[in-house]
């Protein structure tokens, strides 16, 4: 029988929380980033086979069929509703009032180019402020990715017949 993505997703979910264990704890137990976990565990990250085992491991009563469906490529999709949760809704609007500014030190710093949320790593880390009271540290760690000059010379498809290597 298929499972569809809520089906697996749910069932993941129901494995970490039938092991007690926070997304930090798995982080630490796989090597991975604590948001690269629950991207797993959501399936929106495909598990590379030499850390399966070690996600084994950390969540020893994961069934064996969810554990190969995670190493296929996922379907990166998400829900429009989400952005009405407001833990959501805030991360996009922080994102969208500063992103124009970053956008313009990211040029600044790097040239005409963007921030690769492929090659990209993110964590969410508690930290303490100056008042002692809790706080949020979203880290997003991408690559960076130069626009080009789009020269025809350099476009392949144009400079020899479709088809021919």
């Amino acid at each position: 029988m298929e499972l569809n993505k809520g089906s697996i997703v749910a069932g993941l979910q129901d494995v970490k929380d039938r092991s007690g264990k926070s997304y930090g704890q798995l982080a630490k137990e796989t090597g991975l980033t604590n948001v690269y976990v629950a991207q797993l565990l959501r399936r929106q990250a495909q598990l590379q086979p030499q850390t399966a085992p070690l996600l084994r491991a950390a969540l020893p009563d994961l069934p064996e069929d969810l554990l190969h469906e995670m190493m296929r490529p996922p379907l990166r999709s998400y829900d429009p509703n989400l952005i009405q949760d407001p833990t959501v809704y805030r991360l996009n609007e922080a994102v969208m009032h500063f992103g124009e500014s970053i956008k313009d030190i990211i040029n600044e710093e790097f040239g005409d180019g963007i921030m690769s949320a492929i090659d990209f790593y993110c964590s969410v880390d508690k930290i303490k402020g100056v008042d002692g009271k809790d706080r949020v540290v979203v880290t997003f760690d991408g690559k960076y990715l130069p626009y080009s000059e789009q020269k025809s010379e350099h476009m392949l498809s144009r400079t020899r017949p479709l088809g021919k290597q």
